[in-house]
């Protein structure tokens, strides 16, 4: 007999096996309408987080796997066999990592997801589950066990019948003049001071040695800082900086001392005095364009200083607008508050320290704050992260509950809105901000800004609000740097005894 004959001799056997073997196991392997038999027990072991042990039976596995060996059947393709005609035991011995790794995949997929739909567990994070590690046992239930962070469990008071105390302003054309200057700064270029003093708003380029008893702890060379009224690092504010460096040449040396924020990331430097020197290097006037320029308005995309003067009035407008928002808010959410006695454990909130910081710098970037302005607002925020992140997840999550029952979404129109106001401000096309925002993954961070404004908005709609004038309080002279003085300490490894 050829080997061509015993070829098809064995294909033919081979299609009656496969056939017995389909009718025997599809008999078997049909799902079950009210999902897998899961035993599951979940316990509270901290504030906002779960241990939670899943046993999924013997007969939900075996269903899985049957399924996954008739997918592998249709499509896998093994010598002296039709595709679609491969029977099944000869698939389990050939494809059996294959087969282990899918049934895996789908048990644990298919277990959470009807988890997280009985249990109503409403995860903040991803499951803390070693994947990797599990490994299904060839007889009996499969176990597993995580944790998870979830949102806190709380009742909303009622809302819709507050009265609220809205701050209000003239806003007058001296206001617009100064609001001109400072957007004007943005752009300003810078001249080397060959001779002479540092005066205020130039700016130095300064070697910054800091000390703490005695030991200097950390050191920058040549960094730039614009002499303003004062200096702000992530960590330490120096008050009156500008006075302490006017006056100063090239090669010069300033001393001065300053407290660390409590809530710096070096833990050890809480609180602490530290003693700075700085060394001028290099002096730098600073030249503002001329708002007249047509160079300069061409670039910024306007015709004439009078529509300039129109933006600039806008964004001190959505300025008020942020002002009374943000007092509005406050007295919201104080009110509202007023029954979130429950807590967030440090972890998470450390998690999200960065989150929180980038939605208020958005929030600002579309109310039309300068880029100084946010830079320091960015550096006064790290140096309260965990009070002021803490406070922000309590508010974020009151009104994400809100704007759920609210059914409130936000609109591709709503969204491009906002960002052709950021592009404005920042004198960028829309679609460069867009990109920067989506490479950088704050697009989220975006839309969910927007869903709780709309939230807070829908809420003070009810609201009876009562006006009350107030000063329009001064921009603050602060130049503002993205750097730490202070470095957090490392863990120090611990060698085994011999």
């Amino acid at each position: 007999m050829s080997d061509e004959n015993i070829t098809e001799a064995d294909e033919t056997a081979s299609d009656d096996a496969a056939a017995e073997a389909t009718e025997s196991e599809e008999s078997s392997s049909a799902p079950s309408d009210s999902g897998m038999n899961l035993n599951v027990e979940v316990k509270d072991i901290a504030a906002c987080r779960k241990h939670i042990r899943v046993r999924v039976e013997r007969d939900d596995i075996d269903k899985c796997y049957a399924n996954a060996v008739a997918e592998y059947a249709e499509k896998a393709e093994v010598p002296g066999f039709r595709k679609g005609n491969v029977p099944r035991k000869l698939i389990g011995r050939r494809f059996r990592k294959e087969l282990s790794d899918e049934v895996k995949q789908k048990v644990l997929i298919e277990s959470l997801e009807q988890l997280a739909e009985e249990y109503e567990l409403d995860p903040i994070n991803e499951p803390d589950l070693d994947v990797e590690n599990l490994d299904i046992p060839d007889e009996g239930d499969f176990e597993y066990e995580f944790e998870v962070e979830v949102r806190p469990e709380f009742e909303l008071p009622a809302y819709d019948s507050l009265t609220i105390e809205r701050p209000s302003y003239e806003i007058t054309d001296a206001d617009v003049d100064e609001a001109l200057d400072r957007f004007l700064l943005q752009y300003a270029e810078r001249a080397d001071r060959e001779d002479g003093a540092v005066e205020a708003g130039d700016f130095v380029d300064a070697d910054v040695s800091v000390s703490h008893g005695g030991s200097e702890i950390n050191d920058f060379s040549n960094v730039s800082i614009q002499v303003r009224e004062d200096l702000r690092f992530q960590d330490v504010d120096i008050k009156g900086f500008g006075e302490l460096i006017a006056g100063a040449a090239v090669g010069d040396t300033r001393d001065c001392t300053a407290t660390v924020s409590t809530e710096a990331a070096a833990i050890q430097m809480r609180g602490e005095e530290v003693s700075l020197t700085f060394k001028v290097n290099g002096i730098q006037a600073v030249d503002v364009p001329d708002s007249n320029s047509k160079t300069f308005l061409s670039r910024m995309g306007v015709e004439s200083v009078e529509e300039m003067r129109s933006i600039i009035d806008g964004s001190l407008r959505r300025q008020l607008e942020f002002d009374q928002r943000q007092s509005a808010r406050e007295q919201f959410l104080t009110l509202i508050g007023e029954s979130a006695d429950w807590e967030l454990p440090d972890e998470l909130v450390s998690k999200q320290v960065e989150n929180a910081l980038y939605r208020e710098m958005l929030e600002m970037q579309q109310a039309g704050f300068t880029t100084d302005e946010i830079r320091a607002r960015e550096a006064e925020i790290r140096q309260n992260a965990l009070t002021e992140t803490r406070q922000a997840m309590k508010e974020h999550f009151i009104l994400d509950k809100i704007a759920t029952e609210e059914c409130i979404v936000v609109t591709h129109a709503e969204l491009e809105e906002e960002i052709h106001h950021m592009a404005q401000q920042r004198g960028e096309s829309p679609r460069r901000v867009r990109a920067r925002l989506v490479k950088s993954g704050v697009i989220e961070n975006l839309e969910a800004q927007i869903r709780e404004r709309k939230a807070v908005d829908l809420a003070l709609e009810r609201a009876s609000f009562k006006d009350v004038p107030i000063e329009r309080d001064e921009p603050s002279d602060v130049f503002a740097l993205n750097l730490a003085i202070c470095v957090p300490e490392m863990p120090t490894a611990t060698v085994p005894a011999e």
